[in-house]
């Protein structure tokens, strides 16, 4: 049966990623992953197929990551940043070679950058949930955004709440916000400018 072992990856990652749900809500925000239209609304949103550098802060088991995969250029980087030891291995299984997996904090992104020898991104793209974490944390998030990011990125952050864009506005400024209701559940799609 042909059909069922190419369905058993992603039932894998669903699976996954409803596990990562319930040992770490606070780290993952939702029991299902980006639906497909969430992550096209993403892509276009911030303007991937631009940007020659991205770092990704957590990506989970990768759904999203391979959206961006799929609209990068051919020699864009691509640096995702997950926090969950246990979606490592599924990032990793992606196989990319455009792709590197760090596992680590979203605040030490400059220090994960440096580490690996990359230069300031174009666009740094954020599924972390702002609204579980403390304010100070969200904001070192911000923070490490900006000082990383090269003169006119863009930081962009799909979020079930706005957090993000109260935290955001403080930073960066005035924001961009967009709306994708065929996603479970409906998120927002901000982005800043710098």
């Amino acid at each position: 049966m042909p059909e069922l072992r190419h369905l058993r990856p992603q039932l894998d990652h669903r699976m996954a990623f409803f596990q990562g749900f319930l040992r770490r809500p606070g780290q993952v925000a939702s029991i299902i992953p980006s639906s497909r239209f969430l992550e096209r609304r993403i892509v276009r949103f911030a303007e991937v197929q631009r940007a020659r550098l991205i770092v990704e802060l957590g990506p989970g088991t990768g759904g999203t990551t391979r959206a961006l995969l799929r609209a990068m250029a051919p020699d864009a980087r691509l640096v995702s940043i997950e926090i969950n030891p246990d979606f490592i291995p599924l990032l990793a299984r992606i196989g990319d070679p455009r792709l590197i997996v760090a596992e680590g904090n979203a605040t030490q992104l400059v220090e994960l950058l440096h580490k690996h020898g990359l230069a300031a991104p174009d666009l740094v793209l954020s599924g972390i949930p702002f609204s579980t974490m403390p304010r100070a944390v969200g904001l070192q998030i911000l923070i490490a955004a900006q000082e990383a990011l090269a003169p006119g990125g863009r930081f962009v952050a799909y979020q079930v709440r706005d957090r993000v864009g109260t935290l955001g506005r403080q930073v960066f400024g005035r924001g961009r916000v967009q709306t994708e209701l065929l996603n479970v559940p409906p998120m927002r799609v901000y982005r800043w400018d710098v």
